[in-house]
């Protein structure tokens, strides 16, 4: 299983226990412990990780952070728990603070409540915390974009410099981003003045500028418009995905009209049922292929041998399952954590194909 997929598997284990959570102690159980093991830390090992990890902080004696991750002997990331859907606000990072301060060792700080980590850094300066996250990593709405950044984080990857590279990356991105979205809800006097002077030639009054700022906007939509629509024709004139199941002849001649795209919460499914299943068939012969109305999950890659089909197009979820003659029945299902009340039936439908089930 590579990282993605483990990290997709975990987000399916945390969508289904994030409501059984209800103490801390159960949240570092059930979804920190196992985030950890996802990056390649064995938690079970005190060389590796430290739970409850003491150190004196000025003249605080024996506070203790929940977690710290150990390579040569020295902290590395130090982790501080709180209880599943608790607010990761400022002030619950101030022991987590403290502890940077006094483990110079620590470059990397974890602010968690097993489903939002915030990841703090030394990057305004040296061996203070910052006060903001330069990342944020939410199980609950994966941003692919950052699977990589957490990667350089893992056991068998880790390099404190590339992490800290990366981290001032993505901080002056997240500042530029903010900068671009204040720009485009209401443009600046400056820049507004550097598009409309070779628009207008006349002098820039104040009612001038604010007729242009309006225009401004206005332009930056019809941009964005302009770049979607582009790209819709573009993906539209594309190799369109094959259907998972054959169809009659007078409807496989009707032309595709509509792009294929797999959705993110269709990807949690797919990865759920993997995780689903695993305990009876080995999780890289589950298969996914995406079609107009729904997504078709395979065994084998093999359209003669349907598991189940995703109807995650509406606002209704409904997950197929098929029986004996592959006569599809449709469930109403509630997203993702739904799934697992079909644990029984996804099995059925995987071992229809396989007699090692």
């Amino acid at each position: 299983m590579d990282f993605r997929e483990r990290i997709y598997t975990l987000a399916a284990r945390i969508a289904e226990l994030r409501a059984h959570t209800i103490t801390e102690e159960a949240t570092k159980n059930a979804l920190i412990l196992p985030f950890l093991q996802a990056l390649g830390y064995d938690t079970f090992d005190p060389r590796v990780v430290i739970p409850e990890f003491t150190a004196d902080v000025g003249t605080k004696k024996g506070e203790r952070v929940d977690y710290a991750v150990i390579r040569d002997g020295q902290p590395v990331m130090l982790i501080e728990a709180k209880c599943c859907g608790a607010p990761l606000d400022a002030g619950k990072a101030s022991q987590l603070l403290r502890y940077f301060h006094t483990t110079h060792s620590a470059r990397i700080g974890i602010l968690t409540d097993g489903v939002v980590y915030q990841f703090f850094s030394d990057l305004d300066q040296p061996n203070v915390m910052d006060q903001k996250p330069f990342m944020t990593f939410d199980f609950a709405a994966i941003e692919d974009a950052l699977i990589p950044e957490l990667k350089k984080l893992a056991n068998d990857r880790f390099d404190i410099e590339a992490t800290l590279s990366a981290a001032q990356d993505l901080k002056h991105i997240r500042q530029l981003k903010k900068k671009v979205a204040d720009e485009f809800a209401t443009p600046s006097d400056d820049l507004v003045r550097y598009f409309a002077k070779d628009v207008h030639h006349g002098q820039f009054r104040a009612n001038v500028v604010e007729d242009y700022r309006e225009k401004l906007k206005l332009a930056f939509q019809h941009h964005i418009n302009d770049i979607i629509n582009e790209r819709l024709q573009t993906a539209m004139q594309g190799n369109a995905y094959p259907e998972p199941f054959e169809k009659p002849e007078e409807e496989q001649a009707k032309p595709v009209e509509k792009v294929v795209e797999t959705t993110q919460e269709e990807w949690e499914a797919f990865y759920a049922i993997k995780s689903i299943l695993r305990d009876v068939i080995a999780p890289e012969r589950i298969f996914m292929r995406d079609a107009q109305s729904y997504c078709a999950i395979l065994l084998d890659d093999n359209n003669r041998k349907p598991i189940c089909r995703l109807h995650f197009n509406g606002k209704q979820k409904y997950i197929g399952l098929f029986d004996e003659n592959k006569k599809e029945t449709r469930h109403p299902v509630d997203g993702v954590d739904g799934l697992y009340a079909f644990t029984e039936g996804l099995r059925e439908g995987a071992g229809r194909h396989d007699d090692t089930i």
